[in-house]
């Protein structure tokens, strides 16, 4: 029992020595020493994929800046044109201007509902619809570029792993010494997984960007909806009222004090 238990232990110690010689055996050719390394081992597809890959961020980045709540929908965009409105009810050019002037989504709507302004609510509402749609087309500019990279780089790395997996079974088939050399065949198949590899690293974080952004740009869209319908209500009452520090001052009227027949002032009831 004890010889058959030392004997065991001696074959998985020699197993483990084996497998650790091998590891140090295996050439620096094989072997991954850095990024670079990584790279250039993927072959002629990885160009691609790493052009797609700094095209994604650089639209990634520009979405960032372009769809910032304060560049979209402005604070004080909205009570500003009420001021206007409220002040100057039928002064066209003037809130069209005041609307140019801010340069954002929300004020390219309102200012094609406003052109309408002397027209009926409906006549309004179309307006406001159509350049909605407009802005939106705006607003997921090069978003369609985003979901091609997050197709098309999969595509491309598993193309790349199977010209690598060609050139590897055409190296051991016209290789004379390939018989019964497997570490041949293996190292051009794992070279050739690393497009897969790639390409997959590339289109995951692409596809969650691109999600993330269309997702941001509908939050966007239904807050300019709530903010059009809510002018549109308020012009079809009549017009906007006054904001409470906007009204008419009210001035207390002081009464003349009254005098009695003696001469003495009499307190107001």
């Amino acid at each position: 029992m004890l010889e058959s238990t030392l004997g065991i232990t001696m074959a998985i110690f020699a197993q483990a020595s084996g497998a650790a010689e091998a590891v140090a055996d295996v050439p620096e050719a094989v072997q991954i020493q850095s990024l670079w390394d990584f790279i250039t081992k993927g072959g002629i597809v990885m160009i691609p994929i790493g052009l797609c890959s700094f095209v994604a961020l650089a639209v990634f980045v520009e979405r960032l800046i372009s769809l910032r709540r304060s560049v979209v929908i402005p604070a004080t965009f909205l009570p500003g044109l009420k001021k206007m409105l409220r002040t100057n009810p039928n002064d066209k050019a003037k809130a069209i201007a005041y609307c140019r002037k801010n340069a954002s989504p929300v004020a390219n709507v309102f200012a094609a509902g406003i052109k309408k302004l002397d027209g009926s609510i409906e006549s309004i509402q179309q307006r406001i619809e159509d350049a909605g749609q407009r802005e939106v087309l705006k607003l997921r500019r090069f978003l369609r570029v985003l979901s091609v990279i997050a197709s098309v780089t999969p595509l491309m790395g598993l193309l790349g792993t199977i010209f690598g997996m060609i050139k590897a079974f055409q190296t051991v088939a016209v290789s004379p010494d390939a018989l019964g050399k497997t570490e041949l065949l293996a190292t051009g198949i794992y070279e050739a997984m690393i497009t897969t590899a790639a390409g997959l690293t590339v289109a995951i974080p692409v596809l969650i960007a691109y999600h993330w952004i269309s997702a941001k740009i509908d939050r966007l869209v239904m807050d300019i909806d709530e903010m059009s319908v809510e002018f549109l209500e308020e012009l079809g009452d009549g017009g906007f009222e006054a904001a409470p520090d906007e009204g008419p001052e009210v001035v207390a009227e002081t009464a003349e004090p009254q005098i009695s027949e003696s001469g003495a002032p009499v307190a107001a009831t």
